[in-house]
């Protein structure tokens, strides 16, 4: 029962409605950053290279073996080079534009965060801390003086 409590604690504190959101949009992120790669920044490289398509791109290891009537006795063992290369693409593109997203956030709290800076609203716990901090200086300069 410890257990149910604490994930109904988990549940309706919000954390796991974010995790579902961030995965839930991290997947479709993921959707637009394969067609990204596929369909807009291959076909241009592949034309560059002569037609080569990266996603075939692998070294043979061992040959498809067929016997006389066309049937498959072993399959092909290749290593698969162009796909490895096509998915460093697709984690330098997601990198990317995380750490554009996030430098991005990261001024937006820094402004709201800015209580000087009347553009935005600045969080009541920022005025809070912002506005008892100046009472402690005050405090601290009328003690000094005396």
């Amino acid at each position: 029962m410890k257990l149910f409590k604490e994930f109904k604690e988990f549940a309706v504190k919000g954390n796991m409605m974010d995790m579902a959101i961030g995965i839930i949009i991290g997947a479709a992120f993921n959707k637009v950053i394969d067609v990204l790669v596929k369909k807009v920044f291959l076909p241009p490289l592949s034309l560059l290279t002569d037609g080569v398509n990266f996603q075939d791109k692998r070294i043979i290891l061992k040959e498809t073996i067929n016997d006389g009537s066309g049937a498959v006795l072993t399959d092909e063992v290749a290593i698969g080079y162009g796909a490895l290369g096509e998915a460093f693409l697709d984690f330098i593109i997601i990198g990317l534009t995380v750490f554009i997203v996030v430098k991005f956030m990261n001024r937006l709290r820094n402004k709201a965060q800015d209580t000087k800076d009347e553009t935005v609203a600045t969080p009541k716990d920022i005025e809070l801390l912002t506005k008892l901090n100046e009472l402690m200086e005050e405090q601290n300069a009328l003690l000094k003086s005396k």
